[in-house]
């Protein structure tokens, strides 16, 4: 029998080969080096360092923050997708117990609104979106509702003023049961029907039998409007036992930085002959300027009154020098609680519903890999050098328990508040 020869450059590959399969082997069975790859680990891991590198506090708040990468890294390698990652990367930053501290996906409206907020004052910032929205602007279609998971159902608890929503004429409390036959999801629900009705089960009563189907037409929102354009659409008189009290939604500070819309309306436009005025902060966001609370603070200001040759009189006053009551609740938020604080400081007026949630760092976001990004407290804030309101809030004046669950509408907190204008009045 002849013996088999194999040539020496043949057995240097086959070699080279049988060396490459067994490390394929090992790679197959081996769970780390596949899920290092994973798109939900990479993100996990560029969150933990984005916090390492920017959280306002170096000793992160007494909690070990090499000891909660270790801690959580585990589960982000068993996830599946970005929405299951998110729910291990926020347990993982509510270890921090900080305000201005968590994940957010494209699944969720808070996201765009975010990008929304923080885009028009950051050049740097727009550079980056552009990767993730190459149109330029930040949009998602929606319906404009907040909602709250209360014993694991779902509940609307605020309504943006001229939203499809409100037109629809759903209510806060109500009870989201499905959209379309499926289960509500708060972006997802509603891509790509913009302009097309949709059916949503709600359920008004705790009694099942007040179910009912209502039709909505989703709209695709611009985040960098969209709470201006509510705050204008919420902007009124009520007219209430012969007396005018003036109301306006201030859904985020930001959306108006220097508060310029309100000053107009206040001084010269649909809010110049109210008698007294209902200024609600709750829900939204907060950011932007709190210097225009000087406009009810300076009440010392003189007026100014112009008589052109046609004779008639023109008065104009840069200071609201009536009657002022202040609406918050545990949606209002950063510098909403700071302005609620100095409301309460000066004296203005009645601070009236429920304490704020003690949210009062200053946050920034940043965008992940995957355009997924992560909102960071990256300052501490202080109020007269001394005062921290982050974790304590601000407590109302006058304290109105609401109770959200089919609450049917019904809001006491702005009533009582109404009331209040209407008592400093006679």
């Amino acid at each position: 029998m002849k013996r088999l020869v194999i040539p020496r450059l043949n057995r240097v590959a086959t070699a080279i080969v049988i060396t490459i399969s067994v490390l394929f082997l090992l790679w197959l069975t081996s769970p780390l080096p596949k899920t290092l790859a994973k798109t939900e680990v990479k993100v996990f891991e560029q969150v933990w360092q984005t916090v390492n590198e920017n959280f306002y506090d170096p000793k992160f708040n007494g909690v070990d923050w090499k000891a909660m990468q270790q801690k959580y890294q585990p589960q982000a390698t068993q996830t599946k997708s970005i929405q299951e990652v998110a729910v291990v990367i926020n347990q993982m930053l509510s270890e921090l117990r900080t305000s201005h501290t968590r994940f957010y996906t494209q699944d969720e409206p808070a996201y765009y609104q975010l990008l929304g907020i923080f885009q028009a004052r950051n050049p740097d910032f727009q550079k980056e979106l552009k990767k993730f929205f190459p149109k330029g602007k930040i949009e998602y279609t929606g319906i404009g509702i907040f909602t709250k998971d209360i014993n694991g159902k779902t509940f609307i608890s605020a309504i943006l003023d001229g939203s499809p929503a409100a037109k629809a004429g759903l209510k806060v409390g109500d009870q989201l049961l499905s959209v379309e036959d499926r289960p509500y999801q708060p972006i997802q629900s509603f891509v790509g029907k913009a302009g097309q009705k949709v059916t949503l089960l709600i359920q008004r009563k705790p009694d099942a039998n007040s179910q009912e189907k209502i039709a909505v037409t989703p709209k695709m929102y611009d985040a960098t409007t969209m709470f201006l354009e509510a705050q204008q659409t919420s902007t009124q008189v009520i007219q209430r036992n012969g007396k005018k009290i003036g109301y306006v939604h201030i859904w985020s500070n930001a959306a108006d930085p220097d508060q310029d819309k309100l000053r107009e309306d206040l001084i010269y436009g649909r809010l110049r002959n109210a008698e007294a005025l209902v200024l609600d902060l709750r829900d939204g966001w907060g950011g932007g300027d709190i210097g225009y609370l000087n406009i009810f603070t300076a009440k010392e200001g003189p007026s100014i009154t112009s008589i052109p040759r046609n004779g008639k009189r023109y008065t104009s006053i840069s200071q609201w020098k009536k009657p002022v009551v202040m609406l918050i609740n545990e949606g209002s938020r950063s510098s909403k609680e700071i302005l609620a604080y100095a409301f309460k400081q000066h004296k203005i007026g009645p601070v009236i519903g429920s304490k704020t949630t003690g949210a009062v760092v200053a946050g920034r976001p940043f965008l992940m890999s995957d355009g997924s990004l992560v909102y960071v407290a990256v300052s501490n804030v202080f109020l007269n050098e001394t005062q921290r309101l982050e974790g304590k809030g601000v407590t109302p004046d006058i304290n109105v328990p609401f109770s959200l669950e089919y609450a049917q509408g019904g809001d006491p907190q702005k009533e009582r508040a109404i009331e209040a204008m209407l008592a400093a009045l006679k």
